[in-house]
Order: C-alpha cells, then structure tokens, then sequence
C-alpha cells in the first residue's frame, strides 16, 4: 500500500535496516522526555534496535503493520506504525525531541490519513496519555476525536504493583474532509 509519501518539507517511505541509528537516537530522546512515563520503554542498546528494526524492514510488503520513516534531509526524524484495527488502523508515532514544535508531525500525519482516505481507509485509531498535551494537540489538530478512555500501565512501582496514568482513545474518520 504505503511506498512513499512526499510533503512540502518531508519524504514518508517504510522503514528500513538500516534506519536503526535514527530510530535508535529517536528511541533515547523519547527516554528523556517527562513523557516517557506514558509509553512502553525500549531496549536501547545496538543490537536490540538493529533487531527490531530489522524485523520491521520484513514487514516492507505487509499492509496489517505498516511502518513509516519520516525523512527530513535523508535523516529519519520521526516514525509512524499503523496496525489494522478492523477495517481502520491503530496509529503509534514518535519524533525526535530536537524536531518537536516545528509542525513536522502534523505536516506528515496530514499527509498519511490523506493517502489513507484515498485508499478507502475509513478510520484511525490513537491512543495517548490526557496528559501527554503535546500529543493531544497534534490529534486534535487533525480532526481526532476523543471517544473514551481507558487506564494504562507500562511500569511497576517498586513493590511490583502497577502504575496506571489515564489514556484517551481518539478516532479520527476518514470519510470527511482533511
């Protein structure tokens, strides 16, 4: 489905192989950020990123998980992973803090749930912390909306008991304009 994507500033293709250096920058960035506390942590050393990364370059051909590098400058600045939910997709994203608050984001999802639309996507799905406002702005900002929510927990306290934050669920319809 997805080959390549291209904005005013930006260049959205799959994720490849040899992208693990970015997203491995990205991944220790992501860390640093008070935000990190609302997402599954990742491994951060070579090989675990080279593996994972490598593992979704296979996933090149498939339209159940796509990946996507959005390309600034031949770097990779940021990710998207659209996994089908039914007819629609679950959206994951990620940027680089050091290309935050610069419209990067809203410029390429733009451009995603366009080519979605066309391709007769009825649906996006995204999750994230109602305190992660940062991201609530870049889904509103789309015409996301917010259609409940849910308790989320990726950490254990130090007795081993969950620590919960409050998550919104956004979907944003295809079926009108963008």
């Amino acid at each position: 489905m997805i080959q390549t994507i291209e904005t005013e500033r930006l260049f959205i293709r799959r994720i490849r192989a040899e992208d693990w250096k970015d997203i491995q920058a990205i991944w220790s960035s992501a860390a640093k950020s008070v935000y990190a506390q609302y997402d599954w942590p990742n491994d951060l050393d070579d090989d675990s990123v080279q593996t994972r990364v490598a593992g979704l370059d296979l996933l090149a051909e498939s339209d159940a998980h796509i990946f996507l590098a959005i390309c600034l400058n031949n770097r990779v600045i940021g990710y998207f992973s659209l996994n089908e939910r039914g007819e629609g997709y679950e959206l994951g994203y990620c940027f680089h803090s050091d290309f935050h608050g610069k419209g990067y984001a809203r410029e390429s999802l733009g451009a995603v749930l366009r080519f979605l639309r066309n391709r007769g996507v009825p649906f996006v799905e995204a999750g994230t912390a109602l305190r992660n406002t940062p991201s609530l702005r870049l889904l509103r900002s789309l015409g996301f909306e917010l259609c409940g929510t849910e308790q989320v927990s990726f950490y254990r306290d130090a007795e081993g008991k969950d620590i919960f934050f409050d998550g919104g669920i956004f979907v944003r319809r295809l079926d009108c304009d963008l």
